[in-house]
């Protein structure tokens, strides 16, 4: 296959953003399912109760059915298999219970608060746990953030959260024999209930992913030789939101001095580039190189565009028009496989994944996998290619799969979101090409779009009819 022939460089227009857009707010009845959904699972696992760990950056699961995180402290949430809910919570965040989306019994535990604060009225946690109902010889699932591979004992007798906090777990129930870990109800890709999101859900994430491609396309739009890292990286930030993942706005080599974020550096003529931003429900990233055309590459990469970017665009395209409700996660990765062989291109991670509140939730896509893709899934475009002494090439964006009940509850219930989606959709049809499945909902507003040089505002690689 000729890729040369099937794609170029062509001058058009970039897709539509969308600036200042509302961001939903998730209903009662939203937060309130999400209890009876979790409460079913326990019921099915046999668990008379859940742990939910908390911290700042492990927060999704808790802040799931909370809606809140409890930000510079640890937090466990318990919930009972009657749908009770008790919120062990520190100093400083013990204020937020009454706010939260699903009341709950407030337990204070200084031990999770910050070095130093004070320690007034302190108990053992295993006596705050058991006011929240634990009693001993119960079986009880710790929720932390991670999935474990391996076995299945091994999957229920790994934990990921601080050992004074198990430990306390273990007392108030009676021993280890009682405890398993229980992060599968919440994120498996198999049964976990944060895989499928209904309208409102899909509404609110959609916020982050357009506020996330609206951003890296503005960044891309002001790349100059001579701007810094900190300029580009600035137009990253946007609306006060908090990112899920460290922002990325790197010129030239990444990581001198151990630095991970936007520095003083200056952009070169030549030089490599990667943008990533990533809020709530949406991650954009891009990476390129800082030249106008090909002749301006430096000459050990001069041949990146055909070596590398345009067989990555492929790999993506068709990933983008394979997917579809049904679909299983194994088939996708031999699609990938297929056109993008990994002994090649040296790609690592899943090619695709779920997301939610976090950048990387889970994903069914991997080798053999029978997952199937299901109607309110949620997917980053997550392929990376690497070809020693070249530079990268990325496109990830956020894409979404509804079938037609789902679609029609998104056009009633927020027609807005449900425009920009159709909006996108030509965008990705019309222009660059590329054509997806009906039940393909686009998030972000630059699916598809690829500029391999970035000096060149007007040309971007296109799909040949």
């Amino acid at each position: 296959m000729d890729l040369d022939t099937r794609y170029s460089l062509q001058t058009l227009s970039p897709p539509q953003c969308f600036r200042y857009i509302a961001g939903p707010v998730l209903s009662d009845e939203t937060l309130k399912q999400r209890v009876v959904e979790v409460v079913n699972m326990m019921k099915q696992h046999g668990l008379a109760h859940l742990v939910i760990y908390a911290d700042k950056e492990h927060g999704g699961n808790f802040e799931y059915l909370a809606g809140f995180i409890p930000r510079f402290e640890e937090a466990l949430l318990v919930l009972s298999d009657q749908a009770a809910i008790s919120y062990i919570i520190g100093n400083e965040n013990l204020k937020l219970v009454p706010y939260a989306r699903n009341a709950g019994l407030p337990l204070h535990a200084p031990i999770f608060s910050l070095p130093n604060q004070p320690m007034t009225h302190e108990q053992p946690l295993e006596t705050l746990l058991a006011s929240a109902g634990l009693i001993a010889g119960q079986k009880v699932g710790v929720v932390g953030w991670k999935l474990f591979t391996g076995n299945a004992e091994q999957r229920s007798s790994l934990f990921d959260v601080p050992a004074f906090i198990l430990d306390a777990v273990k007392k108030a129930v009676g021993g280890q024999h009682c405890v398993v870990n229980a992060t599968g109800i919440f994120i498996s890709p198999e049964y976990g209930v944060r895989r499928i999101n209904r309208a409102d859900e899909i509404a609110f994430y959609e916020y982050g992913a357009n506020l996330a491609s609206t951003n890296v396309l503005s960044a891309l739009d002001s790349i100059e030789l001579g701007k810094s890292e900190k300029e580009i990286g600035h137009l990253l930030a946007a609306d006060g939101q908090p990112n899920n993942v460290i922002m990325i706005a790197a010129s030239g080599d990444r990581f001198a001095h151990a630095n991970l974020y936007p520095s003083d550096k200056r952009i070169c003529l030549g030089d490599k580039i990667s943008l990533t931003v990533g809020f709530k429900g949406g991650l954009t990233s891009r990476s390129a190189y800082v030249v106008a055309d090909d002749t301006a590459l430096p000459d050990a990469v001069s041949d990146w565009l055909t070596q590398l970017a345009t067989p990555y665009y492929h790999a993506v395209v068709t990933w983008l028009e394979s997917l579809r409700v049904g679909i299983t996660g194994g088939e996708m990765y031999a699609i990938v496989e297929n056109v993008l062989p990994k002994a090649r291109y040296h790609w690592h991670l899943n090619p695709g994944h779920l997301v939610a509140d976090e950048e990387w939730l889970c994903s069914p896509i991997y080798p053999d996998s029978t997952i199937p893709l299901t109607s309110g899934m949620l997917l980053q475009i997550d392929i990376i290619p690497s070809l020693p002494g070249y530079g990268g090439s990325n496109i990830e964006d956020t894409v979404g799969l509804a079938d037609i009940t789902l679609q029609q509850q998104l056009a009633a219930q927020f027609p807005e979101v449900w425009k920009r989606m159709e909006i996108r959709k030509r965008y990705l049809k019309e222009v660059v090409n590329i054509k997806v499945s009906d039940e393909v909902i686009l998030l972000s507003n630059t699916v598809g779009y690829l500029r391999p040089f970035l000096l060149d505002k007007t040309r971007a690689l296109v799909r040949v009819k």
